[in-house]
């Protein structure tokens, strides 16, 4: 297999995890009240514009609930 094969496989495996990642992030940011989001939620909808913002979305954006 050549080297621009593997990178567009690479490439579009981190597509596909992106486009189900990123749309789950927006719906819970969505049904989250702003107090439940560590940090603004502006920033989070810019961050999800990569895989590494909706990743720390995730891991560290959201607050535990009661």
């Amino acid at each position: 297999m050549s080297e621009s094969r593997k990178k567009l496989g690479v490439f579009l495996v981190a597509v596909a995890i992106w486009a189900v990642v990123t749309p789950s992030m927006w719906r819970d940011l969505n049904r989250r009240s702003a107090s439940q989001v560590r940090g603004p939620k502006w920033l989070w909808w810019i961050a999800s514009s990569n895989l590494t913002g909706s990743v720390a979305y995730w891991t560290f954006g959201r607050r535990k609930t009661d």
